[in-house]
């Protein structure tokens, strides 16, 4: 999601992975549910105007799920945690995820502790039946040298024990700097994937928010089997706004230079992913409602279903 609104392992060691992860899938006693959302940043100004008269849009299109990036002071699109539950059960919807920065502010890496603001945000995720909080960014000033970034990425680990106590869990969603910045000569994509644990972070994986600065989600998911819970589903094409994530803007699924249909098919085989979040922040002409309608059709068609 944008802001107004980034030493691939050896062939033997890859094939061991993928292998290792097929395995576990094939063993495993039961998957765990499917879940095709929309992540409501997609409809943000139709959010902003009639929160409710747009999720019963939402929900009429055959929407089972949202992700909100709508929550501040203590509300869900001016709503109660208990209120926007409600809403949201009345139309049939559940919102098993949420994007809530989680910035310096709201962490002391000497104490090892949170603030009240991040804990409350936290506990209300856990009321309105969130399964997953997810921060959407990290501030530049957090990335800048090797020791910094690593005292922060402790704290995405702290923040996964504080989270588990709630019965949810913490996730990090990536934009375009992961894959352009580098410290010591590794990305920082690398460098959160490497010094978070899997058990206690979530990984979105924005598909399209990468692209136009040299992230490959295939490459990825194969690099690091089983890590992406979530995923951000989206395509781009080339743009000419001076804004854009790295030269590009999301349109409709399959439209754009993404391989979105094989990639969607690699996080339910090897990703290790189940939810599946349709996303597009701009849309050449048509109405946000309009390409969200159309978005769900297409992975209907590929055959992802929104149970």
């Amino acid at each position: 999601m944008k802001l107004t609104r980034r030493t691939f392992i050896k062939t033997s060691a890859l094939a061991l992975a993928g292998s290792t992860w097929a395995g576990q899938q094939l063993f495993a006693a039961k998957p765990p549910k499917e879940v095709v959302g929309i992540q409501l940043y997609s409809v943000r100004d139709e959010m902003k105007a009639d929160p409710l008269g747009t999720l019963q849009q939402i929900a009429k299109m055959g929407y089972k799920h949202v992700e909100h990036a709508g929550y501040a002071n203590g509300k869900f699109y001016g709503s109660t945690p208990a209120e926007f539950k409600k809403i949201l059960t009345d139309l049939g919807l559940r919102m098993p995820s949420g994007h809530s920065v989680l910035g310096k502010q709201h962490y002391d890496a000497t104490t090892k502790d949170f603030t009240d603001e991040w804990k409350k945000t936290v506990a209300d995720a856990a009321e309105v039946g969130q399964e997953f909080v997810i921060s959407p960014w990290m501030d530049e000033s957090l990335r800048q040298d090797q020791d910094g970034l690593m005292r922060f990425l402790d704290g995405f680990n702290k923040c996964g024990e504080l989270c588990q106590k709630s019965g949810v869990k913490f996730g990090y969603h990536n934009h375009d700097f992961e894959f352009f910045s580098k410290l010591n000569n590794k990305t920082l994509f690398d460098i959160i994937l490497e010094n978070t644990d899997a058990k206690l972070v979530a990984q979105q994986l924005d598909i399209g928010n990468m692209y136009g600065a040299g992230g490959r989600a295939l490459d990825i998911m194969k690099k690091y089997p089983g890590r992406f819970e979530s995923m951000h589903v989206k395509d781009e094409i080339k743009s000419t706004e001076k804004n854009s994530m790295s030269g590009y803007e999301s349109t409709i699924l399959g439209k754009g230079v993404v391989p979105v249909k094989d990639i969607v098919e690699l996080g339910r085989k090897m990703g290790g992913t189940r939810h599946f979040i349709i996303e597009q922040e701009s849309y050449q002409g048509k109405t946000p409602l309009a390409s969200v309608q159309e978005d769900l059709a297409i992975m209907k068609k590929w055959g992802f279903k929104s149970i």
